[in-house]
């Protein structure tokens, strides 16, 4: 750990956000794995739905709240108290998790479950934005990759924890346990969040009057401000593209395991997450030391080659101990995507514009995750895992050579145009 990191977890503030993002985070893998574990068991009583196709609609309800709200929610979360937009959200999310076993228990139904997954998603669309947008708010500029390379490390000890954990747990105490575990994390961060010394900026005082022609104004310009950086457009489209990874995994990934699987099971789940999210830290502690200094683009645009080359390798495979390896590989070759447009977005953006910048992102991402798992759906049906990993696999490459090739046409422009 550098001397940055070590001062980062002496200030209150940002040591309040990192504990309480583990304990919600570390839930948050809880109730992945719960989901995907009630869908299996219900999938093996009721033969209406498949369980890939139970893990295609639970990835669009997923994004669907991001891609109906996350274009105007971010201007709206810029004029308010962020610290209290956080307080109440996880409240809300801790509410709504509660109510996942009892409302299926009651009814059989997973009708009634989506709807709650879908109020889960709608109230992450307003705390996500608010996280990252108050994150420059409690620390230094200087201090910025570090914080946000301590909170990817969070959510890579989150992902160890609760894919170890809650792969075990539910596999012996069942889906409904982990749900509650998760509802606890969320009261946990809750009063972690309560410690962190934040006020309303300035701006909030000199923001005009809420008007629909003015609202619609300030949500353009977050959208403005995206298109006019390169920097941000090549880490936007680096990030696209674990996203779409992310969607492939999610539907064929997910049965590819199954199927290769001698006792299918979530324990088996839970240590391809935890080997992914070792990856991911060794990732994110790289791009926080040795690759810092190196140019961004070449950094991710090889990363995704990479990832690309590792995603093959799990499509290719039966064998436990390379799917393992190879989901080491993808957390690692992905960090770089997760770290670096995270710190460009905050580096770029004044605190007045933050949050709807990240709702943007937010959107552009859970897009690009509806066109992933959609696709991913389809072509399962039609072919087979192997081949919808295969497929995944190769836009990862392609993207990856674009975006080193982008730079370098940039580069040469840029000597063109000082010459």
């Amino acid at each position: 750990m550098t001397r940055v990191q070590q001062s980062l977890f002496k200030q209150r503030s940002f040591a309040a956000l990192w504990w309480g993002q583990i304990f919600s985070m570390t839930g948050d893998r809880f109730t992945y794995l719960a989901l995907a574990g009630l869908f299996f068991e219900h999938a093996r009583h009721d033969s209406s739905m498949s369980y890939a196709a139970l893990l295609a609609v639970f990835a669009n309800v997923v994004v669907a709240p991001v891609l109906l709200f996350a274009p105007f929610t971010g201007a709206w979360v810029d004029r308010l108290n962020l610290k209290r937009v956080l307080i109440v959200c996880d409240v809300l999310r801790a509410l709504l998790v509660l109510g996942i076993p009892l409302l299926y228990h009651l009814s059989r139904s997973t009708d009634l479950v989506f709807v709650l997954v879908f109020l889960l998603f709608t109230v992450n669309v307003i705390f996500l934005p608010a996280k990252s947008a108050m994150l420059p708010e409690i620390v230094a500029p200087e201090q910025l990759l570090a914080a946000n390379s301590l909170l990817a490390g969070a959510g890579i000890v989150a992902t160890g924890i609760g894919a170890l954990a809650g792969g075990y747990l539910i596999d012996h105490l069942g889906w409904a346990f982990a749900l509650r575990m998760d509802a606890a994390s969320y009261l946990i961060s809750v009063m972690a969040l309560a410690l962190i010394a934040y006020s309303a900026g300035e701006h909030h005082a000199a923001l005009p009057a809420v008007s629909v022609r003015g609202y619609t104004h300030e949500v353009a310009s977050g959208w403005k401000l995206m298109r006019h950086s390169r920097a941000v457009g090549v880490g936007l489209v680096s990030l696209a593209a674990v996203w779409f990874a992310g969607g492939m995994l999610h539907v064929a990934g997910n049965e590819h395991i199954q199927t290769a699987a001698s006792i299918p099971g979530m324990q088996r789940l839970g240590v391809l997450l935890f080997a992914i999210g070792v990856g991911s830290g060794i990732g994110a502690w790289w791009i926080n030391s040795k690759g810092k200094r190196l140019p961004r683009a070449p950094v991710l645009g090889m990363g995704l080659i990479l990832a690309g080359c590792s995603l093959t390798l799990f499509a290719l495979t039966s064998l436990f101990a390379v799917f393992v390896v190879a989901a080491l590989l993808l957390g690692l070759f992905a960090a770089p995507a997760l770290v670096l447009t995270e710190t460009v977005l905050q580096e770029g953006t004044l605190l007045e514009h933050r949050a709807r910048i990240f709702s943007a992102r937010d959107f552009l991402m859970r897009l690009t995750l509806l066109a992933s798992v959609t696709a991913t759906a389809w072509l399962v049906g039609i072919t087979d895992t192997r081949t919808a990993l295969l497929a995944g696999a190769l836009v990862l490459l392609l993207i990856g050579a674009g975006v080193i090739a982008f730079d370098r046409r940039g580069a040469a422009r840029a000597v063109l145009n000082s010459a």
